[in-house]
């Protein structure tokens, strides 16, 4: 069945469409308290599923997604307030988190972009997935740049973020590292927006060196991707 209504083409749709379902979704993180349900992973599925069963075009949605879209941005840039607070902590620690993002920087590359290409990816494939660590506006704006599919782009770094939030702490632990500042470094080169948030949830000191490591590797990878690509590909 296809919906047929002028609430669909305006940006009052996907606008409550995503407020109601994200508060949902909050609703029930709050209440069990399990990274399983992390409210962003839960909230795209949810959203996608509704599309789906009722029929409704992406474009429609997309018509006030875009002003969500939007506010990345300020989002992002609202990270520095925790950051001007932690900055004694943080510059303590300039030297092994600059060489933790650009080491992170590289890693990430090379192993999507690597799997991608021993997989038999094309090379829009190979470029679309280099940028998959760096949050969202800074990834589409390097993948057009060198040339990859900004769709795909977009969507790996969404799922990225997710799994990071869901896993990187955990996973963090798992093989030994306890510093809170460190954890959050990992998390916040692979996983920016999303695993910060999780990170700003666990640790006042953790959360904010995740939120720098956010625009270190965009600005790492902006300057390192197009570089690489032209001497190895």
């Amino acid at each position: 069945m296809t919906m047929g209504s002028d609430l669909l083409n305006t940006p009052l749709f996907g606008i409550g469409l995503t407020l109601v379902i994200f508060e949902l979704a909050q609703r029930i993180y709050r209440k069990t308290g399990s990274i399983w349900f992390n409210p962003v992973a839960w909230s795209i599925g949810l959203i996608i599923t509704l599309l789906m069963v009722g029929d409704i075009p992406y474009d429609a949605y997309a018509v006030g997604g875009k002003y969500i879209l939007f506010l990345l941005g300020p989002t992002v840039v609202a990270l520095a307030v925790p950051l001007y607070q932690r900055r004694t902590e943080i510059l303590a620690r300039k030297k092994p988190i600059l060489i933790g993002v650009v080491v992170g920087a590289v890693v990430s590359i090379v192993s999507a972009s690597g799997t991608a290409w021993l997989l038999g990816g094309s090379k829009n494939v190979v470029l679309s997935l280099a940028p998959k660590s760096v949050t969202t506006p800074i990834a589409i704006g390097i993948t057009e740049q060198i040339g990859g599919i900004v769709e795909l782009t977009a969507a790996l770094v969404v799922m990225s973020g997710c799994l990071g939030a869901i896993c990187g702490p955990e996973f963090c632990r798992l093989i030994g590292i306890k510093n809170n500042a460190a954890v959050g470094l990992a998390v916040g080169t692979a996983a920016h927006g999303i695993g910060t948030a999780r990170m700003l949830e666990i640790d006042r000191l953790g959360g904010p060196v995740a939120g720098l490591a956010i625009g270190l590797n965009g600005m790492v990878t902006a300057f390192l991707l197009p570089l690489m690509f032209i001497l190895f590909w």
